[in-house]
């Protein structure tokens, strides 16, 4: 099977889209199945050399919806090419481009929003909001509804979805993702980390790994760490992520406030041996997200058997505590600081226990291999390269 995937931008610091998208690539050519990836990147962006698969920049694209005139032309140009398009994500070109492309059925497109679709800001940034309503009237409602089928990565995220905005009509699926496991030695891993960061050796470090965002409930976390770091002067907050709206230096100040700035490591993004060697090093992965549609970093940590704490708005926290693989709570401060207080109570051999889970977790449910091969037979079902 041939399949073109469409997205905005492969930019790594886009996070967990862009490296899922890298690995079903690869996992689909292990299976024997061609992907290309279509961007709205200037073809000359360094990122694009990073893929395991053929992409084609067309870009550079203009401002954050990232339109190319050079899209709707490449499309209709390599229809005969593939059996089916895949876009990943809402609120850019490459959707909308996608639908008037394909609108007249040359192929289908399976649509997968990323998480684009939840209400969780419309109370924050209400202009934002309302410009979303409006464009929704105006096109984007089309992709979805014409879409062979949008793919959905959790059961809560197709119901968020599906409140959000309106009208509101697709043949909605859940489709399970995952990622690939760490490869390489853990030991040298977390060498590699220490070394970098040699202030954090022997110490009890409490890692977030994602963007520095207010969905991502950096501020809670803080908050919460404050009211446990006294239990332990050996406990380490890491905040591990890239700060995309210069939100950090508050967030320290507060952390100062609170008497815990020494307590906080910022170490800015973290990929490859050094992303992997904090997972390794650390005794537990927090993301009190506010909303999180799959979250690619909370499986990683599974991945490295690292026990998670996580906000009941992650979309696979049942999964997660099904397994007994980590802890999830409310997505506000108390819900966030109980997480944490019911870490500590943790003997080391209970907290070894989930570690151990957490890896059985992410091997019976979340591994790329048996995603790519659930995306196939899910496509297959749709009458598409059988």
């Amino acid at each position: 099977m041939r399949i073109m995937y469409l997205i905005g931008t492969m930019n790594p610091r886009w996070g967990g889209p862009v490296e899922m998208l890298h690995q079903i690539c690869q996992a689909l050519a292990e299976e024997g199945h061609k992907s290309e990836i279509v961007c709205l990147d200037a073809p000359e962006s360094p990122w694009l050399r990073e893929s395991p698969c053929e992409v084609h920049g067309l870009g550079p694209s203009v401002g954050k919806y990232r339109y190319s005139k050079k899209l709707l032309p490449w499309i209709r140009g390599n229809i005969g090419r593939f059996d089916c398009a895949i876009v990943y994500g809402a609120w850019q070109f490459q959707s909308l481009g996608t639908w008037l492309a394909l609108r007249h059925g040359e192929i289908p497109y399976f649509f997968y929003p990323q998480g684009g679709l939840s209400s969780w800001s419309f109370d924050v940034y209400p202009l934002k909001a309302l410009k979303k309503k409006i464009y929704w009237r105006l096109a984007e409602h089309r992709v979805l509804r014409d879409a062979r089928a949008v793919f959905f990565t959790c059961e809560d995220e197709r119901v968020m979805s599906s409140q959000a905005f309106h009208p509101f009509q697709c043949n909605g699926e859940v489709v399970n993702f995952g990622t690939a496991g760490p490869a390489g030695d853990p030991d040298a891993r977390r060498r590699a980390f220490l070394e970098r960061f040699p202030d954090l050796a022997g110490k009890r470090l409490l890692l977030f790994l994602s963007r520095i965002y207010p969905l991502k409930g950096c501020d809670l976390l803080i908050e919460a760490f404050s009211s446990v770091a006294a239990s332990d002067p050996t406990l380490q907050l890491v905040m591990a992520g890239p700060d995309q709206i210069g939100w950090q230096a508050e967030l320290q100040g507060r952390a100062e406030a609170l008497g815990i700035g020494p307590r906080v490591t910022w170490t800015g993004m973290l990929s490859g041996n050094l992303k992997w060697g904090a997972l390794f090093t650390a005794e537990a992965f927090c993301l009190p997200s506010h909303f999180e549609s799959f979250g690619l970093a909370v499986v990683e940590a599974l991945a490295c058997g690292l026990l998670v704490l996580i906000s009941n708005k992650v979309g696979i926290w049942r999964e997660i505590q099904a397994d007994g693989a980590g802890i999830a709570g409310d997505d506000d401060l108390a819900g966030v600081t109980d997480c944490l207080r019911r870490w500590l109570t943790l003997s080391p051999e209970q907290r070894w226990a989930m570690g151990q889970r957490a890896r059985d977790c992410f091997a019976n449910r979340f591994h790329i291999g048996q995603t790519a091969r659930g995306l196939i037979q899910t496509i297959r079902n749709h009458g598409i390269g059988t």
